[in-house]
């Protein structure tokens, strides 16, 4: 299981600082959500934060835009320094082009799964993604709780990728702690990401760790 810390709950008084703290704890990726205040009821931070972040981490940065038309963003975001990009199925009505766009910048492209978004609707595309992210709260805010009925979007992925052979990283993200993320392993997530619950600790270090272990106890 790969942990990938989310920003939006980092200090951004100390944003440097924490995401070294993160990584020395054992951080796998660095996750950043760019919010636009028009799709999800929030607004946070665009590209620029990503290019200032990037030469302070060797780590995988992983943006999740929740913004509506991301096209208009992509290309940004990959010469930020972004190593994945995931833009929600509802975002746009060109979600081909936008996977497609961001496969050209060289980038893995991710499609991400509201609460209420079935499976299905990715039979399309699933082929065009390195990544699934399964939201297992409603996105734009962190510290939500987790929802227990998105484990079966977690499973029927799973299920799917062994049946039709492919190769696409299954990431949950929201309400992650260590119960929680011993529930999404066992129904196959391959990446979880974590923001309130290390961020808001003294000690990330002893957080990412805890979940690792959590994770470790599943097997």
């Amino acid at each position: 299981m790969k942990i990938a810390p989310s920003i939006l709950s980092a200090d951004f008084a100390n944003l440097k600082e924490d995401i070294i703290k993160a990584q020395e704890g054992g951080a796998d990726w660095i996750h950043v959500d760019s919010m636009d205040g028009h799709f999800v009821p929030n607004l946070t931070f665009g590209s620029i934060v990503v290019k200032a972040i990037r030469p302070h981490t060797h780590l995988p940065i992983d943006c999740h835009l929740m913004v509506e038309n991301p096209d208009y963003y992509i290309q940004e975001f990959a010469e930020a320094g972004a190593d994945y990009i995931s833009v929600h199925l509802e975002s746009t009505p060109h979600v081909h082009r936008a996977l497609q766009l961001i496969r050209s910048f060289d980038v893995k492209a991710g499609i991400v799964l509201n609460p209420a978004t079935p499976v299905s609707l990715l039979e399309d595309i699933i082929h065009m993604v390195d990544m699934v992210l399964v939201m297992t709260v409603n996105p734009g805010y962190g510290g939500q709780s987790f929802i227990p009925e998105t484990l079966n979007k977690i499973k029927m992925l799973d299920k799917w990728k062994k049946e039709k052979g492919f190769d696409f990283l299954i990431e949950v993200d929201g309400g992650i702690n260590p119960t929680t993320i011993k529930a999404c392993a066992e129904a196959g997530a391959e990446v979880c990401v974590a923001g309130s619950y290390v961020f808001d600790s003294s000690n990330p270090k002893e957080r990412i760790e805890a979940l690792k272990h959590a994770v470790r106890d599943s097997d």
